[in-house]
Order: C-alpha cells, then structure tokens, then sequence
C-alpha cells in the first residue's frame, strides 16, 4: 500500500470534485453500484464525516465527498477484490494482507477513483485507501473518514454509544485512538484475523497520547 502525499493537490479537468453535482453524480453512482444497505451506510458516513469535520476543523466537502466514496469497491468478494488490485497493477504487500482481501477495498478504490477522476484532490483519495487500516502518519481528515466509517448511525456494535460520546469531548487524535482499540477488540472477540500491522500502528498513537498526557514514555511491556 503506498504513502500518498496528503499536501498534494488534484490534476486540472473539467470537473471540480468538491462541488454539489460531483457529489450528486457520484451518489448516484454508488445507489448503482453497492447493496442498499452498504449504500445508506456510505451516506451515513458522508453525514458524519461532516458533523466530525466541522467540530474538529477539517475541510467539510473533503470530509462529505472522503466518507461518500471511502467503500466505492465494496462490492466485490474476496476472489473479485483480488483480481480488481491485480487489474489496477496495484502493489499489494502480500505478507501484509495475508488471507484478508477485505482490506483491499479501500487502496484499489483509491487507485481506481484517482485515475477516474484526477479532479479528486490527493488527501481524499489518501482518506479512502487508509480508512480499512489505519496507518502511521495519518492526517486529519484519514482520521475523520475512519472514526465516521465506524460511528456512523447505522452501525450496530456493542460499545458504540460510549465511543460516539467522545465525539467533541476529547481530541480528535484521541477519537481516533480510541476508534482503532474498539474495532481491534471488535475483532479480537469475535476471533477474527487481524492486519499484522495493526499493533504497531497502535503502538505509535498510543505512545503520542501518553506523551501528550505529560507520561513518562516506558520501555518494554506497559
């Protein structure tokens, strides 16, 4: 998976992506497109995305057009994503996905949606290729589209209502971090496999919380 530059700005075209009709054509795309259901969650998402950018100072239309797209290729199986990142020449780390082609439904969306839409400025596409892993370095607005990707209304999982209550409480930093541990240990109880570099991401934005609570970084085990 690559590290897109999120300070890089879209290719010159016809289109510009942050407007209402590129949004309204693009839903439209994906009612065609997605399952009911994943259809209303993406709206679901675009909304709090929104509501996340404007409490934590992220540019609204990126946050809208980011949570809209961010599961543009979830439709595809398992054998159909894999063959979707083989067709895009997408670089897949193999060692790192192992047996969960789920993951890939966020970077092939990216890669497809920057070569259909070069209008579509970097840090969105970067927003949708993190939002099913997370990642060291992540900005603002990758934050926003993960946390709206699993707070969304329509999300159903136990622990939610005490993750949406942070909303506006606490940095969005620490939103993050604690979206990250509530899908790990989603994962974790329901036995799940987990992406390999899940606990060093965690690691990284653990640390930072802690030092920016004034703790004394410790080695080893905490």
């Amino acid at each position: 998976m690559s590290e897109r530059d999120a300070s890089c700005v879209p290719a010159p075209c016809e289109d510009d992506a942050l407007s209402d009709a590129f949004f309204e054509a693009r839903r439209q795309d994906l009612k065609a497109r997605l399952k009911r259901s994943r259809y209303e969650h993406t709206l679901g998402v675009a909304d709090t995305a929104v509501r996340l950018a404007r409490l934590y100072g992220v540019d609204e239309r990126k946050a809208r057009l980011a949570g809209l797209l961010h599961d543009w290729d979830k439709s595809f199986d398992d054998e159909g994503i894999l063959r979707r990142a083989e067709e895009l020449g997408l670089d897949v780390d193999s060692s790192a996905i192992g047996d969960l082609p789920a993951l890939l439904h966020g970077p092939t969306a990216a890669l497809a949606l920057s070569r259909a839409y070069p209008c579509i400025p970097c840090d969105i596409v970067r927003a949708i290729e993190l939002h099913t892993t997370g990642a060291i370095g992540m900005s603002d607005l990758d934050m926003v589209v993960y946390v709206a990707d699993a707070v969304e209304p329509g999300r159903k999982y136990d622990g939610l209502g005490k993750l949406r209550a942070l909303i506006g409480r606490v940095s969005l930093e620490e939103l993050f971090l604690a979206t990250f541990q509530h899908v790990l240990l989603n994962l974790i109880d329901r036995r799940k496999r987990v992406y390999p570099r899940t606990l060093e991401i965690w690691n990284h934005y653990l640390v930072r919380a802690r030092e920016a609570a004034g703790e004394t970084p410790k080695k080893g085990i905490a």
